[in-house]
């Protein structure tokens, strides 16, 4: 509507210039004659005078207004093409009556008076530019307007139809279904419940890491529900202008209770809900007024019967508590990983969409993806159907969603990347180091692959994947994941006598791993079952900038020698291993040099000292962009036996 009242506008602005350049340029072209010399030139052409004009003179009370056919030489004017003629009143009828017996044709324009030439002369024009100016007024004022429009909620209302997603959509996350199919069940036939005295629920909150399924839930209750429905992200209530998300929350629920019973999606709340007196900006935060006013709403004084909000967040730690209190959001349903039987349905939900070839079977593919989300899993099958496509197959084979699940796991393969010689045998057995080490401590996972290919910001990578589902962990499984990581770096220096900085992320990781075991999990024998550090901090400098000390000094001197006792016993453990198994690291770390990625099988028998099977011969890689001058540096550097250090960057997993 905006648009159409812009266009018109604009219509009516040229048509009007138009006009008036067009009247302008006829009034430069008229020029003034006599009577006489127009009287002259009827004379001189005589019974043919009607050809002289083009078109009939008209007459205007006391002015002759016309157009020679051909331009007229005038004595004291340029050539007269139209001219325009002035004479007395009692002239009026002698010049008519000459026209008409030269058989010149002529039109009468007879004015009512001075009124009428007041209206056409002055009153008209002002009146159009009166009209011009209101209207050009009222576009302004409307687009000032939307400064007042601030206020008002920005929820998009889905109607039955727009969202074609539905609980068939949805899968493994039966109990997360089952609890929002009663939500649509409650609205579609309220009385089944309330007859025993039972109240519809205010609120539902969804709670859980990303990509599990919350947004994909709340949608399909869109798609189920016959009832209006408005979605709305946390950070639109959230604007540069002082109560502005306090205004929206009123108005998103005068809307909802316009189009009662209804329910009404609030995706990330998160970004309105946190904790108050917790942020940066004290008690005058903007976002605490917004939060104070969604608490007003969905209940204070004036409940809201009939409206239902819906949120979802992946950080419930930091909601206020009293957002999530009974009577506000009665609900809190956790929505996490899916385990094997939900992985195999999200896969069958996911693979209606592609072509698969027959001899896939979904359960295995679900078996080896442990700990993966449904936006994982969903990416998985979208990589392998494009793998497929670039492979030119005509379906979706075992093959290529095992490839896909390598680059969904460990990132995508950055071939062109040029590694010396020499830093790729660094690379091969600070890998097989990590692999040797895993594959020989029982309560490690099993190793899924190893490759000395950079994948993501990664020179190397090893991946395993457990064998099941696991929900807790304990001290042996997390020694074994320290000593683990440090298999590549042990690995350096019983080959090389020397240390790279490649496992400047495993480093790291061991020490968090590390410190949580002794300061989060009690697993330390020597400090005892004791928390060491607040998670809260200060109240004004924010709860997630850091953990407050409540422990003395000495105990902080006994924490770090704990750390490090923990940490060099892991270290010497990885030591132990190679050592007596270093036929084995040498063989695997050969293997990788030729072969530059082993899947599971191949490790083992790499690690068995049994021969490998061939492969099929490779498809070359596209050809190599233009190299730049870092590059060519490096691939000299490389021809030389002389490679460049590696950058802190270029860690090694």
């Amino acid at each position: 509507m905006s648009g159409m009242r812009t266009i018109t506008l604009w219509a009516v602005v040229i048509a009007i210039g138009v006009l008036l350049f067009v009247k302008f340029n006829d009034q430069q072209e008229v020029q003034e004659i006599s009577i006489a010399f127009l009287l002259h030139q009827i004379d001189q052409v005589g019974d043919n005078a009607a050809a002289l004009f083009n078109g009939p003179i008209e007459d205007h009370d006391g002015r002759l207004e016309g157009e020679f056919a051909t331009p007229v030489p005038h004595p004291e004017l340029e050539p007269v093409t139209r001219f325009r003629a002035e004479y007395q009143t009692f002239q009026g009828e002698f010049i008519l009556q000459r026209m008409t017996q030269a058989g010149v044709d002529y039109w009468a324009h007879r004015n009512s008076g001075l009124m009428q030439q007041f209206i056409f002369s002055l009153f008209f024009p002002l009146l159009i530019l009166v009209v011009i100016w209101i209207f050009i007024m009222r576009q302004f004022q409307s687009t000032g307007n939307k400064a007042m429009t601030f206020g008002k909620s920005k929820a998009r209302l889905l109607t039955e139809g727009q969202n074609k997603i539905t609980f068939d959509d949805v899968a493994g996350i039966e109990e997360a279904k089952d609890d929002l199919l009663e939500i649509v069940d409650f609205l579609k036939d309220p009385h089944k419940y309330s007859r025993l005295g039972g109240k519809i629920p205010k609120g539902v909150l969804l709670f859980g890491p990303p990509g599990t399924g919350k947004t994909l839930l709340a949608k399909a209750v869109a798609g189920e529900a016959n009832v209006p429905f408005f979605s709305i992200s946390g950070s639109d209530f959230v604007e540069m202008f002082v109560g502005v998300g306090a205004s929206r929350v009123r108005d998103l629920f005068e809307q909802g209770k316009k189009h009662k019973p209804c329910l009404i999606f609030m995706d990330e709340i998160d970004a309105v809900g946190r904790q108050r007196f917790a942020g940066v900006g004290g008690g005058h935060d903007e976002r605490e007024q917004t939060l104070n006013q969604l608490l007003v709403e969905m209940d204070g004084f004036n409940a809201n019967e009939g409206v239902i909000l819906i949120a979802a967040t992946n950080r419930p730690d930091v909601l206020d508590p009293a957002l999530l209190r009974p009577g506000r959001f009665d609900r809190r349903i956790a929505v996490d990983f899916p385990d094997l039987s939900g992985r195999e349905k999200i896969l069958a939900v996911h693979a209606k969409k592609v072509k698969m070839a027959a001899d896939v079977n979904l359960s295995t593919v679900a078996k080896g993806t442990p700990g993966f989300s449904g936006a994982d899993l969903a990416n998985l099958v979208n990589e392998a159907a494009l793998l497929a496509a670039r492979r030119k197959r005509d379906s979706v084979d075992l093959e290529c969603l095992e490839e896909a699940k390598d680059r969904v796991i460990m990132g995508p393969e950055r071939r062109s990347l040029v590694i010396s010689e020499d830093e790729k045998e660094v690379i091969a057995y600070h890998e097989a180091g990590h692999a040797i080490v895993g594959h020989m401590l029982p309560e490690a996972d099993p190793i899924h692959r190893v490759t000395i290919v950079p994948r993501g910001m990664a020179l190397g990578l090893t991946a395993s994947l457990p064998d099941e589902d696991k929900r807790l962990t304990n001290r042996s499984r997390v020694i074994s994941m320290i000593t683990m990581l440090f298999g590549g770096r042990t690995a350096e220096e019983m080959r090389f006598g020397e240390v790279w900085n490649g496992a400047s992320n495993d480093i790291e990781r061991a020490t968090k791993l590390t410190q949580r075991m002794v300061c989060e999990w009690g697993m330390s024998d020597r400090l005892g079952l004791r928390s060491f550090g607040q998670a809260q901090g200060h109240v004004f400098l924010g709860r997630d900038l850091g953990r407050e000390r409540d422990y003395s000094e000495s105990m902080a001197q006994e924490i770090d020698a704990e750390i490090r006792e923990i940490l060099d016993g892991c270290h010497d453990h990885a030591t132990q291993i190679l050592t007596e198994h270093r036929d084995a690291l040498e063989r695997v770390a050969q293997a990788l040099m030729e072969r530059e990625s082993l899947d599971a099988e191949e490790f083992r028998l790499a690690v068995e000292g049994k021969p490998l099977p061939e492969r099929e011969p490779v498809i070359p890689p596209p050809q190599e962009p233009e190299a730049t001058s870092e590059t060519e540096e490096r691939r000299g550097a490389a021809k030389d036996g002389k490679a460049k250090p590696l950058r802190p960057a270029e860690g090694i997993t």
